[in-house]
């Protein structure tokens, strides 16, 4: 399988089944309405374990716009690759979310709010406050990538080894991703990744889907933007700290 392929498929498994546990809580008539935050949390993490385990051998499974930039600018990643993984993983978004749509159709025509459809697709601050959501974003991605660079540090040994979220192993990265969202998305949803966003929101944009509402492009920017700062900032500090060493 091509890294593009890999990055494509791991990041339609990940949108798919992340999507789909928010439609399973929040639309009216399924089997798990009003499961609440735990349930969405966990099935976000086990999501990313499913797409770490299709991409890590292949790819790395960065699975996140800001994982190959902040990769990239550590020195771990190249420049070159980087569009083309950006690209899979935004086509993958929509693939995924497009499918989370297909199984729950019914549902999302049961549901009137146009509000709860869009959170399906995409995530929006609890409290809007443009300043303070973009740190959340921010920090939650720092969080995430500053990680991520010290368990690939320790533990690849290989420099032809793909380095990325499958890097730490399926389970860790899943680990990692759910005590994110459990403990820093209350603010914003905890996108920490501009393709989980961006995709699943144009899609929302271009499908017949009874009683929508506004994408709400105006807050778009802020899951875009705030994890590639985070990551950036990641990157920088690894870096100071590891000449430090």
């Amino acid at each position: 399988m091509s890294p593009f392929t890999a990055e494509l498929i791991g990041t339609m498994f990940l949108i798919l089944l992340g999507a789909g546990v928010v439609a399973n809580v929040i639309l009216k008539g399924t089997k798990g309405n009003a499961g609440g935050w735990m349930v969405i949390t966990t099935g976000w993490a086990l999501a990313v374990f499913v797409g770490v385990v299709v991409a890590g051998p292949y790819s790395g499974a960065h699975l996140n716009p800001a994982v190959s930039v902040g990769l990239a600018i550590a020195g771990k990643f190249s420049w070159s690759e980087v569009p083309l993984y950006i690209a899979a993983q935004v086509v993958g978004a929509m693939l995924g979310a497009f499918l989370a749509w297909c199984i729950y159709r019914d549902h999302f025509n049961e549901t009137s709010d146009p509000d709860t459809v869009l959170a399906v697709f995409s995530t929006g601050p609890a409290i809007r406050n443009t300043t303070f959501n973009l740190l959340s974003e921010i920090i939650g991605t720092f969080v995430l990538l500053f990680v991520v660079f010290y368990f690939t540090e320790a533990e690849i040994k290989d420099p032809r080894s793909p380095i990325g979220l499958g890097s730490l192993g399926a389970i860790p990265v899943a680990f990692l991703v759910w005590a994110i969202g459990l403990s820093l998305g209350g603010t914003t949803g905890y996108a920490i990744n501009p393709a989980r966003d961006l995709g699943p929101r144009i899609v929302h944009a271009i499908l017949p889907i009874k009683h929508k509402g506004s994408s709400n492009w105006k807050y778009a920017w802020v899951p875009i933007i705030g994890p590639v700062i985070g990551a950036a900032i990641a990157a920088l500090l690894f870096i100071v700290l590891s000449k430090s060493n």
